[in-house]
């Protein structure tokens, strides 16, 4: 082999030498650049993120469960549901305090621990019927369904809020709560009995339909008292047919409006 022959082998090995290391380069950050990346899949982005979950939490934490109220499935409910989607853009700020908030008509959302106490006073099951008096914002009515396989009836009197409450149940995806507008005093008579019935507004008496829509074992949580004072909640339960009744204490309410609770005001109360 001549020189120059020899010189032109050399610079070709070279050159290949260059171009095999370049490869393994090129091969190695193909293979490891995968791995390097994040799994997005597992990212949700930060615009559709909850802003209010920690508000949400700390009221679980600090208002609700602080309290006494230890139910899992309630603790859940009030951790899952997005209260801010229940009150007027103008009390945005305060959704998560721990007092009721202005819904129009002359109504309120109650106050997030009261919701959860008297959620648990109810002792549902699953597979249970309850039915809510006064759906308001839906709040509630939302708080219950969240429970999870529980049949959910909610009857609002005044019409507007009856309307909004049920569209925006269903737009929350509480489509199966059934809402219907008229004067909760008598119940819902096609779906009784209930094993478990909500009433969130004072009447100054028990309503006697209510009472007789419970089904046997049926819890019955509602505030009663005179309007415009503090009531006391009391819970009655159906025991081998005889109603019994537990107080617990003092809360306030709105007053419980329509015909029926005003056509028997004098209407004494089944209270031991």
């Amino acid at each position: 082999m001549s020189a120059r022959e020899d010189f032109l082998t050399r610079r070709w090995l070279v050159v290949l030498l260059i171009l095999l290391v370049a490869a393994i380069i090129i091969l190695a950050s193909l293979r490891l650049w995968p791995s390097s990346l994040p799994d997005t899949s597992q990212i949700t982005p930060t615009s559709e993120e909850d802003p209010y979950t920690p508000e949400r939490l700390k009221m679980v934490s600090e208002t609700i469960e602080a309290r006494g109220v230890k139910n899992p499935a309630v603790l859940e409910a009030m951790l899952s549901v997005p209260r801010h989607r229940f009150v007027p853009e103008e009390f945005l700020g305060q959704a998560y305090e721990d007092h009721p908030l202005p819904i129009g008509y002359g109504q309120t959302i109650s106050q997030p621990y009261i919701v959860a106490w008297m959620t648990e006073l109810l002792e549902l099951q699953p597979g249970d019927r309850v039915l809510e008096i006064g759906t308001g914002s839906g709040y509630q009515a939302a708080i219950l369904a969240a429970l999870g396989d529980i049949e959910v009836y909610s009857i609002e009197i005044i019409p507007e809020l009856a309307d909004s409450a049920a569209e925006h149940l269903a737009s929350l995806g509480y489509s199966d709560v059934k809402v219907k507008q008229g004067d909760g005093y008598y119940g819902w008579p096609e779906y009784a009995p209930f094993n478990a019935i909500i009433v969130t507004a004072a009447p100054d008496h028990l309503p006697a339909p209510l009472a007789a829509q419970l089904a046997e074992n049926g819890r019955l949580v509602i505030p009663i008292g005179p309007p415009g004072f503090f009531q006391s909640l009391w819970k009655f339960y159906l025991d081998d047919g005889e109603l019994k009744a537990i107080n617990l204490g003092g809360v306030a309410f709105v007053p419980f409006t329509g015909p029926g609770v005003e056509q028997h005001a004098e209407t004494p109360s089944p209270i031991p």
